[in-house]
């Protein structure tokens, strides 16, 4: 089994911070590195998400009305799906 390469990183807390994190990884029988970790990378997959985010939406507002923005083939994909799926959903109501 391959062992990651890790570092280590001095981050000083405010003393209320350091204790609900202590409090926190009591609580769940974890290490309070673990949490702290964790709640780094978490935090840093949320900023990449929000980023992919912006640029799809920019990429939107700039080909909006333009034939890149239009495709008849996926719009028709679209839309039976949108069928198909709605026709699933009403079977599953007994309809």
């Amino acid at each position: 089994m391959s062992r990651q390469a890790t570092r280590n990183l001095h981050v000083p807390l405010p003393d209320a911070l350091y204790r609900r994190l202590r409090v926190e990884a009591k609580r769940l029988h974890c290490p309070a590195t673990v949490l702290a970790r964790t709640a780094i990378d978490r935090w840093l997959a949320e900023k990449k998400r929000l980023a992919v985010h912006r640029a799809i939406q920019a990429y939107a507002q700039e080909a909006a009305g333009s034939a890149e923005a239009l495709d008849d083939e996926l719009e028709a994909a679209s839309v039976e799906h949108l069928l198909e799926a709605e026709h699933k959903a009403a079977k599953g109501r007994g309809r």
